[in-house]
């Protein structure tokens, strides 16, 4: 039976959201749109999507002793997080992102870490335990990176499979890359650790490939709209994604890994994962924001008997 227990370390922001006509340029204002402030960050956005769709998770963050860091415990308690490892941070503030989103629903975003950048390795020692006990550890790099190092290799030694979603962009030790059961970069993130220009699926392909044979054990490189690309034992898969009308992409990713990290839980073969994944994300970017756009599992039961009765 697979342990379904799942731990998250990573981020915790406060999204400040601005819907509008189009990303301005730079010296370009932009008076048009709406306003509204969403819990985010990629870690807490995790969490909440392995909370909504069925998972066991414990988070592991740090947030300023201010209203933003006191509003963040209680909604991830309200949603049954297991927010024992927390922490304060009494100098730095909570973060923050400022997010432009289009009528395309794309989305442009710039983060003040504020505590999340003083998430230190030795933050994570009084979880270490309840670490190396959990089936899956869920990481992002909206942390330090000398962070995610100790943690992952920490649970890959205790024979924890890592599922690292490399966000925001950026370079990657073959050391890490070792201790990876599943990475999830998109076609930008693909591109930075492999060298190559992702566009299309063949690149992709290609990419995850050459990033397997760098260390990790299994790719899933997400092409938006498109699916994604599953790539185990040197061997890769086209996953299709249902065609939505979308809103807002924004944590878009992170439920796909959230959801992913769920259904590996759940003992579901990587293919079938994906899709679930595939299937939440789907859902998350007909609605705005971030985690207001997180669906609940109910929701993807009653999308596949749709489909079914269709």
């Amino acid at each position: 039976m697979e342990n379904r227990k799942i731990v998250v370390v990573g981020s915790s922001n406060m999204d400040m959201v601005v819907k509008t006509d189009h990303i301005p340029v730079p010296g370009e204002t932009v008076l048009s749109g709406s306003f509204f402030m969403n819990p985010g960050g990629k870690g807490a956005n995790q969490a909440v999507a392995v909370a909504r769709l069925g998972g066991e998770v414990l988070f592991i963050s740090k947030m300023g002793n201010d209203v933003f860091g006191k509003q963040f415990s209680q909604l991830f308690s309200d949603e049954g997080i297991d927010t024992r490892y927390i922490l304060s941070d009494e100098d730095l503030p909570s973060g923050v992102a400022l997010i432009t989103v289009d009528n395309a629903g794309e989305n442009s975003i710039v983060v003040a870490s504020g505590a999340n950048a003083n998430l230190q390795s030795c933050d994570i020692d009084g979880a270490l335990t309840q670490i190396s006990n959990a089936g899956i550890l869920l990481v992002q790099l909206e942390i330090p990176m000398t962070t995610v190092n100790y943690v992952v290799k920490f649970a890959s030694a205790k024979g924890v499979k890592v599922i690292l979603n490399p966000a925001p962009a950026n370079s990657l030790s073959t050391e890490l890359l070792e201790c990876v059961y599943i990475l999830t970069p998109n076609k930008t993130e693909a591109s930075m650790i492999s060298g190559l220009d992702v566009t299309d699926f063949n690149s992709a392909k290609k990419a995850a490939q050459l990033i397997c044979k760098m260390g990790a054990k299994n790719v899933v490189v997400t092409m938006g709209p498109l699916g994604a690309i599953i790539c185990k034992s040197g061997e890769c898969f086209e996953v299709t994604a249902r065609k939505v009308e979308t809103i807002d992409t924004t944590a878009a990713g992170d439920v796909f890994s959230g959801a992913l990290a769920v259904a590996v839980s759940e003992g579901k073969e990587l293919e079938e994962a994906v899709d679930f994944a595939c299937e939440a994300a789907a859902i998350s970017v007909t609605r705005l924001g971030a985690q207001s756009s997180i669906p609940y599992r109910t929701e993807l039961i009653a999308q596949k008997l749709a489909a079914v009765n269709l």
